[in-house]
């Protein structure tokens, strides 16, 4: 009687109706046209199961090939969770320890360097300035090469103080897995997160991915999309940003991250490791929301997200997961950034429990104090970044690089927008004597020259 009870129970859980997917491809190809991207493939998972798969538009605007979802497309950023996959898998072996310095493990860096931490890396709280070349040398020896030419130079501030988004940060932590694998890094990827997750066509190396159904990648430039040549490839970056894939690949993943490390039954990553990445371990500086490793976590109208995003010549990608409900939701597109957040909208609002979506409501503005313009106004720096807050009269200005000077806005105390620019905001935050130590500026800090 009690199994029989038990079945009863379990069964609204295994016959969830399937969603009529007709708006989200409604949505969609509306996206793809209002934002000029040729293609995007997309696929939704629920459960161990895979209920949505199917290409959109074009796969190469010169030939008009359509998009198929087997096709690979270049990841972008989303690679930095399969990238923190391996790295902290090596920890739960006891291979690493998180929170010892780099330098027990990695020898001949710099001092600075060598006393960062791999949940810092991870994190985004080293405090290494942040670039992404696209172009370099393709062979497995430039990651190892690009890092060992490291001074602490690249730190532009000391780790542990601030996040601030780092995609070197990530060569670093890869290079972390190459050494402590002793292979390196795409071989190490291959064994410790592919193969176990039978993402059988997804690679790192670039002369491998041809030789699958490709997505090419497109640029766009006055309005006109084309493909992007030549193709950016650089093996010293590709811990952050560059793994091939395809939704379908994805899928597997994101069924293990779904099901405590388990596709089809069989465990295939130690289910500790999912659990790690998923846990907040930094927040962003003035906001509820708190990185893990290489996830984003915060709620979306009351639903527990964790998720990031990616961009990489040619390509964009996003991936969402909600753990409590057992979805995820994988979108490929191949022009540069594309992310299609209608479309992922629009797939939530299909599969989640979504709160309704608030009524938008005007943010004050705040008149600028005299303190104010004393304690903002100054230089500020990540890397070769800079950034400059000005005070003129009663306003303050912000210059960044070749752009013409914009008025600051006053949310809050820490808050700032750009008139005329936008919703997004910069955050200043304080030093120990109350002026401002760091500018937040979307998802990078600057420090202070000089302070």
């Amino acid at each position: 009687m009690i199994r029989a009870l038990a079945f009863l129970i379990s069964l609204p859980l295994l016959a969830q109706p399937t969603p009529d997917f007709g708006a989200l491809e409604q949505s969609a190809r509306a996206e793809l046209a209002r934002l000029n991207v040729p293609g995007a493939s997309i696929a939704i998972v629920r459960d161990s199961q895979v209920i949505f798969s199917k290409g959109f538009g074009t796969a190469n605007v010169e030939t008009g090939e359509p998009v198929r979802p087997e096709m690979l497309f270049r990841l972008g950023s989303t690679t930095k969770m399969l990238t923190a996959t391996a790295l902290v898998g090596l920890a739960v072996e006891g291979k690493l320890d998180l929170n010892a310095p780099i330098g027990k493990y990695i020898s001949g860096l710099p001092p600075k360097l060598s006393r960062i931490t791999a949940n810092q890396l991870l994190t985004h709280t080293a405090g290494i300035h942040d670039e992404a070349p696209m172009y370099g040398a393709h062979d497995d020896s430039a990651l190892g090469n690009g890092i060992r030419s490291w001074t602490d130079d690249w730190l532009f501030t000391a780790p542990g103080k601030i996040f601030s988004y780092s995609n070197p940060g990530y060569w670093l932590a890869g290079y972390l897995v190459e050494t402590l694998s002793g292979k390196p890094y795409a071989d190490a990827m291959e064994e410790r997160v592919f193969r176990p997750c039978s993402m059988s066509r997804t690679t790192l190396r670039p002369t491998t991915a041809m030789t699958w159904p490709l997505s090419q990648g497109h640029q766009e430039a006055g309005g006109k999309v084309a493909v992007a040549r030549p193709a950016a490839d650089n093996a010293a970056s590709w811990p952050a940003g560059s793994v091939f894939s395809s939704t379908g690949d994805l899928a597997r993943f994101v069924t293990a991250f779904l099901n405590d490390g388990k596709i089809d039954g069989a465990q295939a990553i130690d289910p500790k490791v999912f659990a790690i990445l998923s846990s907040p371990h930094a927040r962003y500086p003035d906001s509820a929301d708190s990185y893990g490793y290489g996830l984003t976590i915060h709620d979306v109208r009351g639903v527990h997200i964790v998720e990031h995003a990616g961009s990489r010549m040619g390509y964009g990608s996003f991936i969402r997961m909600a753990p409590e409900q057992h979805i995820a939701i994988i979108v490929l597109t191949n022009r540069t950034g594309a992310e299609l957040p209608a479309t992922v909208e629009k797939a939530s609002e299909l599969l989640l429990p979504l709160e309704p979506k608030p009524a938008p409501q005007p943010k004050a503005t705040l008149p600028i104090s005299v303190e104010d313009l004393r304690r903002h106004a100054g230089v500020y720096r990540n890397g070769d970044q800079r950034l400059e807050i000005v005070a003129e009269g009663d306003r303050l200005l912000l210059k960044q690089g070749l752009s013409s000077a914009a008025t600051l806005v006053k949310h809050s105390e820490a808050r700032y927008a750009l008139e005329g620019r936008g919703a997004a905001e910069i955050v200043m935050v304080a030093g120990p004597n109350g002026q401002t130590e760091y500018v937040h500026n979307g998802s990078r800090s600057f420090a202070r020259v000089g302070m």
